[in-house]
C-alpha cells in the first residue's frame, strides 16, 4: 500500500515493511516515552524493534507508516492471533509524533487499520492507552470505540511509576449498524 491521504499536511501512507530500518529507529526515538506505555514491549529496544519487523514479515502484524518529507511521522499496527480463543479480536495500536497530532494523520492511519482488521475477519477491535491521552481517546471514540475497562496501575514507566491503562473496544457489527442508521 502506497497512498497519499488527505490531511492538513502532505503525507503518504505505506507499509512499515517498505520503510528502511534507520527511518523506523529514528521515529521510535522521537516518540515520547509516556506514549509507549500501552505497548506490551518497549519498541525502543533493538531486539523488540527487530521482533516487530519480523512479525510484519511473517504477516502476524499489519503495520502502516505515515511518511512526510522522507521521515516517518506516525505508525499503526493491527495484531491478532488466529490460534487464540479471541481470534475474532484485533488489537489496534497507533503512535503519532506530537507535532503531527491534530492534522488528520492519526485518523487516516486508524481508518486504514480498522478497514484492514475488518477485511481480515475481525468482529471486535480493541485499543489501549493511558487515560491522560485525551486526544487519542477522542480519536478512537470518534471512530466508534467505547471505553470498556480501566486497569489501575497496569503499567510502570522507566522510573517505576505506575500508570493506569484504558481499554477501548469496538463491536464491528454494532458500529456498522449505528453508522448506517445515522446515514439513513
Amino acid at each position: 500500500m502506497n497512498a497519499k491521504v488527505k490531511t492538513a499536511a502532505p503525507v503518504a501512507i505505506q507499509s512499515l515493511a517498505d520503510c528502511d530500518e534507520a527511518a523506523v529507529r529514528s521515529f521510535v526515538g522521537k516518540v515520547p516515552p509516556h506514549d509507549l506505555l500501552f505497548l506490551d514491549r518497549d519498541i525502543r529496544q533493538p531486539k523488540v524493534l527487530a521482533a516487530w519487523r519480523k512479525a510484519i514479515e511473517r504477516g502476524s502484524i499489519h503495520s502502516l507508516a505515515a511518511v512526510a518529507g522522507g521521515e516517518i511521522v506516525a505508525t499503526t499496527a493491527v495484531l491478532s492471533d488466529p490460534l487464540s480463543w479471541s481470534a475474532h479480536v484485533a488489537d489496534v495500536r497507533l503512535l503519532v509524533l506530537p507535532e503531527w497530532r491534530g492534522k488528520g494523520v492519526g485518523r487516516a492511519l486508524l481508518e486504514a487499520s480498522i478497514d484492514h482488521a475488518i477485511a481480515r475477519g475481525a468482529t471486535k477491535l480493541t485499543a489501549r492507552m493511558t487515560p491522560d491521552q485525551r486526544g487519542a481517546i477522542t480519536l478512537f471514540e470518534e471512530s466508534g470505540f467505547r471505553g470498556e475497562a480501566l486497569l489501575r496501575d497496569q503499567v510502570h514507566d522507566s522510573n517505576g511509576q505506575p500508570h493506569d491503562l484504558a481499554v477501548l473496544s469496538q463491536d464491528v457489527a454494532r458500529e456498522r449498524s449505528r453508522t448506517q442508521a445515522l446515514m439513513a
